[in-house]
């Protein structure tokens, strides 16, 4: 049966009603309270800035665009009550709902949005997601500096009234704008503290479920349950705090002496421990797990070592005996998870994989690919990740398979994660590592990434066909069109390799039993809004 994306996204959610006979109050107030681990002091909270999940977790709870999310996933209308859309499909009118408020009262407006989405654009502002803007017509020539902010297609016709004109019509539109990088920000706050807004809870205005009360840099974020939000008496939680613990064993003791209510994050031998016990709940996740090759530093310049470090690598070894979390080995860019008007998943439709371990081939990869370049030595190698157990232990794998099947000798770099990211963002490594996650479930929001105009590209690689075909799929309304152009895309990516794609993700949660509600999705961290303790 044909499904659109909706209805895909709907079917890939995961509820989780987890009962038990017995409950607990979560704080001395008898409010309901539940403590997460973001694991890292989130990058940002600015929905222009943010670029990884945990910024994203946090941001989704605090913030709501013109759609959101409800607990069974589908998408439905949030800060617009109405929506009207013209016959080309180009030009949408939303009217923002009469009781649209930021967290100190003052009405949400059109122009927060419009403001929102300029700024995102702004060349100024250097949002690394501008790009998720360029559905909006006008918007790629603003942000690359060729165009003003007057062409963009947005603009607040009034405080309720907001007009969005596209450069075509876009099938996956709605789901887009639950995206963070569409919400409003509050233009009077955002112009009085530019540079501060977005890192302090008594600057930090939220228009969603929860508003910021507390931030405690790199130990603790409290949100509490915004009264000022339109849907407040269908949100259970009434407290969320998200400790920074980045040791996944501390964490995992914290668990079992329930001082943390949901640990996303388990080395190998803790999640080995918890398999059967109950309190382990595993699901897809839609996003690939990698590591980036620096195209413009040796030795990864040339493309016949490329591949050749792509076939030396047993992936299925990494998934079975050192990750050890349901991963799928990964031969390819997009994970499983999107089905095709076939009723095939895209991962299976055209190729399971393009690279798997071949070590003769992946020795004379790399001969003839120093031989081109005239080494007799193989340039120094440095694998760069950031400072986790699960990742150190990944590239150590990685790092003893490259000796083993290649000789080559590689050295092992980790930061913390911010540090790390601003260290890749200035394209300071050789091979680092790196995951991506769709923002929902279709292949072009995955192929996104490695465009060569994408900010979040910092391998280098740019491609002109590639990037080509990802364009004319963006436009193209024949779904069974646009799968062949993306697979088309895809081909030409894993014929370069500027990565190395090592495994599709799951999701291995530990939950406490006393918890139900949760909802956890196949592209998120848990959303806790509905959950609430067994009484």
């Amino acid at each position: 049966m044909r499904r659109n994306l909706l209805m895909m996204v709907a079917t890939l959610l995961i509820l989780l009603p987890i009962l038990s006979a017995c409950g607990r109050e979560s704080s001395a107030d008898g409010q309901q309270e539940i403590t997460l681990n973001a694991q890292t002091e989130p990058p940002s909270l600015d929905p222009a800035l943010a670029t990884d999940t945990t910024s994203g977790w946090v941001l989704e709870h605090l913030f709501e665009g013109l759609y959101t999310k409800d607990q069974k996933g589908n998408v439905v209308k949030g800060m617009a009550s109405e929506v009207e859309v013209s016959g080309d499909k180009k030009t949408y009118t939303f009217t923002l709902r009469k009781d649209a408020k930021w967290s100190d009262g003052s009405p949400v407006t059109a122009e927060d949005f419009e403001y929102a989405w300029k700024r995102v654009l702004s060349p100024e502002t250097g949002s690394q997601f501008a790009f998720y803007l360029y559905y909006l017509k006008g918007a790629e020539a603003y942000n690359k500096g060729e165009g003003s902010a007057g062409d963009v297609g947005v603009e607040a016709k009034d405080d309720r009234t907001l007009v969005v004109t596209l450069e075509k019509p876009v099938a996956y539109f709605k789901e887009l704008l639950t995206f963070w990088v569409y919400f409003p920000v509050p233009v009077d706050q955002v112009k009085k503290h530019p540079e501060k807004w977005a890192g302090n809870p008594d600057t930090l205005l939220s228009n969603g479920a929860y508003r910021l009360t507390e931030w405690k840099h790199d130990e603790e974020l409290t949100a509490v349950k915004n009264p000022r939000y339109h849907g407040k008496n269908e949100i259970t939680m009434d407290r969320i705090r998200w400790k920074m613990v980045d040791s996944s064993e501390t964490a995992y003791q914290m668990f079992q002496a329930k001082e943390l209510d949901i640990v996303t994050d388990l080395p190998a031998e803790l999640l080995e421990k918890e398999k059967g016990k109950g309190n382990l709940k595993t699901t897809p996740y839609f996003g690939t797990y990698m590591f980036m090759l620096n195209v413009d530093k040796k030795p990864f310049n040339n493309k016949k070592i490329r591949k050749a470090f792509n076939l030396a690598i047993d992936r299925q070894s990494i998934v079975k005996n050192v990750s050890r979390g349901g991963e799928k080995p990964a031969g390819a860019f997009v994970p499983h998870g999107y089905e095709t008007p076939g009723g095939e998943d895209f991962r299976e439709e055209k190729t399971t994989s393009y690279v798997k371990q071949d070590v003769a081939e992946a020795r004379k990869l790399l001969k003839e690919g120093m031989k081109e370049e005239g080494w007799k030595e193989l340039p120094k190698v440095t694998l760069s990740y950031n400072t986790d157990e699960n990742h150190k232990a990944i590239a150590q794998a990685v790092q003893a398979m490259l000796k083993k099947n290649l000789n080559v000798d590689v050295k092992l770099s980790n930061r913390e994660w911010k540090v790390y990211l601003d260290t890749v963002s200035q394209r300071d490594y050789q091979m680092a590592r790196m995951g991506w996650i769709g923002i929902f479930v279709d292949p072009v929001v995955i192929l996104d990434y490695y465009l060569g105009d994408s900010p979040n590209n910092q391998t280098g690689w740019v491609n002109q066909e590639y990037d080509r075909l990802m364009a004319k799929a963006k436009g193209e309304q024949n779904e069974e069109k646009r799968m062949n152009l993306l697979h088309r895309a895809e081909d030409i990516l894993m014929e370069e390799l500027p990565f190395i794609p090592v495994y599709y993700y799951t999701q291995n949660n530990l939950i406490q039993p006393e918890l139900k509600g949760g909802v956890v999705r196949i592209n998120r961290y848990p959303d806790v809004r509905w959950t609430r303790w067994a009484e």
